[in-house]
């Protein structure tokens, strides 16, 4: 229980299906003020529903798991997913331990995604759905969990939190940033243990020099802005990031196309070596067919289409249709 909508909703919803239910609050990181407003918040939807409430502290695993981790990644060049990462160790990870020290069942959260006990599907509301974010999650977990809000549209629930009195408040906050820690942009993070902002240069695919840039580390696969290229006339992207240099390679929105890409740290639902599906490179882009073929602990994907804006470290995800397959980290 976070103090926000979505998880107020889900505890309310779990009450009038007849569960007996513990909120849990987590800690993960350390912002200024953040925690206390959120769990009085957390503690007083507790009070009304008259359930439990534990406060856990969980930052030095998160710090390991998934801070230091993001932090490291746009070091190395690299474009991380740390919400999909902190859902496999400290959600649906650190939770299910947590919940087995209680002696409790199952482990419900306010995610917009759909699980039968067998297979993850999106939810309802494909607009929110985020099942992407679950590829990862291991699969001996899943007869635990319980997703209320993926049959819900999010609108039904923010009607739902308005209709209560004592959550008026939490009903009309502004929604959640995606990543929890990060305020603003990226670099706020890693502009307090590096020095992000070393001039260096810009380099086409072929490797000739064709302007500068203001540091590797503002910049993500698929950027057209913030560069200089010389004499350019067309539209220009991020192809390459390369650290060691203090490089980045651009070119035109054609060089950007991708149609096949590897993969390691593969999570599969269903154990399958060879199969044809529809796969996402990022959250908010389009999923596209493709064959997966797993080779020990590197897949090769093939698509059927090429995508742009393929960035290594972000996670590649298999659908069949509604039902989430797995995914892998893309190298």
């Amino acid at each position: 229980m976070s103090g926000g909508v979505d998880s107020t909703v889900t505890a309310i919803l779990l009450q009038k299906q007849g569960y007996a239910v513990e909120g849990v609050y987590m800690k993960l990181h350390t912002k200024e003020g953040y925690h206390e407003e959120n769990f009085e918040k957390a503690q007083r939807v507790a009070k009304f529903l008259g359930i439990k409430i534990h406060f856990l502290d969980l930052e030095a695993e998160f710090n390991q798991s998934v801070y230091d981790y993001f932090v490291q990644s746009y070091k190395d060049g690299l474009t991380p997913n740390p919400c999909v990462i902190c859902n496999r160790e400290i959600k649906f990870g650190k939770m299910v331990e947590f919940a087995d020290s209680l002696g409790i069942e199952y482990v419900a959260t306010g995610h917009y995604v759909r699980c039968d006990g067998k297979a993850i599907t999106k939810a309802k509301d494909h607009n929110k759905d985020q099942s992407y974010f679950l590829a990862q999650i291991d699969k001996s977990v899943l007869p635990r969990l319980v997703f209320p809000l993926g049959e819900w549209l999010k609108e039904d629930v923010k009607a739902l939190a308005k209709d209560i009195e004592i959550l008026q408040d939490i009903a009309t906050q502004k929604e959640s940033s995606e990543i929890c820690f990060v305020e603003n942009d990226y670099t706020e993070i890693l502009e307090k243990y590096m020095d992000i902002d070393q001039e260096g240069e810009t380099v086409n695919a072929q490797g000739e020099v064709v302007g500068h840039h203001k540091g590797y580390m503002h910049y993500t696969i698929g950027k057209r802005r913030g560069f200089y290229v010389h004499g350019a006339h067309d539209p220009h992207f991020v192809l390459d990031i390369k650290p060691k240099s203090n490089q980045i390679v651009v070119g035109k929105r054609d060089e950007l196309a991708v149609t096949d890409i590897k993969i390691c740290d593969i999570n599969l639902f269903e154990e399958q070596t060879e199969f044809e599906c529809e796969v996402k490179v990022r959250y908010r882009t389009k999923a596209v067919p493709a064959t997966v073929t797993i080779n020990g602990d590197i897949g090769e994907i093939e698509l059927h289409e090429p995508v742009y804006g393929v960035a290594k470290e972000q996670v590649a995800v298999f659908y069949d249709g509604e039902r989430l397959l797995g995914g892998g980290i893309i190298v």
